[in-house]
């Protein structure tokens, strides 16, 4: 059962078509339903909310028919029952049959991870077709949760993200027009996440293996421009010591830089909620 939520927001129900991997620390989930012809998003880093079953279940648990009292009654739930919601961003979106891909970072799961694996990652890195989600996303197609707007005067489009954000910034960059100037440096954890990416701009892709892309980025030259625009998304520290780069050291004009912190070092997205309640 879907519910209207906020528009132009609402409720998915989905289930997992298939899965593909795509390097030893990113797999992409493919997922299909009825519910995507009401699916409906213009943007290249649409953001989602995914909800998927906690660990042990095979269903999600979102109240879903309470309408928009569905937050409270879900933040309620026991621990062990409540669906697990973790933040995206829209890979792919294709007709005919309907299908959204979503591109998950697999941390704690690739070889030789320093790290434990999250319950997200756990769930994408096991994932089979017919597994159930819920969505919460775009009914309309021009929304608050797409970032990427470049100005129609501007002459240059950098763009750093880092694991987290690469499949926002490739979309990105798969969709630019012939003859946009474009410099790009997306990080990832080893040499095998690294990707074609196939685009119409004057592009140039720096792929920078280790988490040293913000250092790239400082000793970077650029090209001429007058009016830059630059988007950065990925770990809310980097994103904003990048911000203050453009903007202070670059000059680049604040309002034409777009800045998203998809994660904060050291705190689950459960923590990040709470400390912006």
């Amino acid at each position: 059962m879907t519910t209207a939520v906020a528009a132009p927001f609402r409720f998915f129900s989905l289930q997992v078509a298939r899965t593909r991997r795509l390097g030893p620390s990113l797999v992409r989930v493919t997922f299909a339903g009825d519910d995507l012809t009401h699916f409906h998003s213009h943007g290249c880093d649409q953001s989602l909310s995914l909800f998927i079953p906690a660990e042990g279940r095979t269903e999600p648990a979102v109240p879903v028919e309470l309408g928009d009292g569905w937050w409270q009654a879900w933040r309620e739930l026991p621990d062990d029952v409540r669906a697990v919601m973790r933040s995206y961003t829209l890979r792919a979106l294709r007709r005919h049959p309907d299908e959204i891909d979503i591109d998950f970072a697999l941390h704690g799961v690739e070889p030789g991870a320093a790290c434990a694996a999250g319950p997200a990652s756990r769930w994408a890195a096991r994932a089979r077709a017919g597994d159930r989600v819920f969505l919460l996303g775009p009914a309309v197609a021009d929304n608050r949760a797409i970032r990427f707007r470049p100005p129609a005067d501007t002459d240059l489009v950098l763009i750093w993200g880092d694991q987290t954000a690469v499949p926002a910034a490739t979309a990105i960059l798969e969709s630019l027009p012939a003859a946009t100037r474009v410099h790009a440096w997306l990080e990832v954890p080893h040499a095998g996440d690294i990707q074609d990416v196939t685009t119409l701009a004057d592009a140039r892709i720096e792929w920078v293996v280790g988490g040293t892309a913000h250092e790239a980025v400082r000793d970077a030259r650029l090209p001429a421009a007058e009016r830059p625009y630059v988007w950065i998304a990925g770990e809310s520290g980097r994103v904003k010591e990048l911000r203050r780069h453009f903007v202070g050291e670059r000059g680049v004009d604040r309002r034409r830089v777009t800045f998203v912190g998809y994660w904060r070092q050291g705190l689950t997205e459960e923590q990040l909620r709470v400390a912006g309640e």
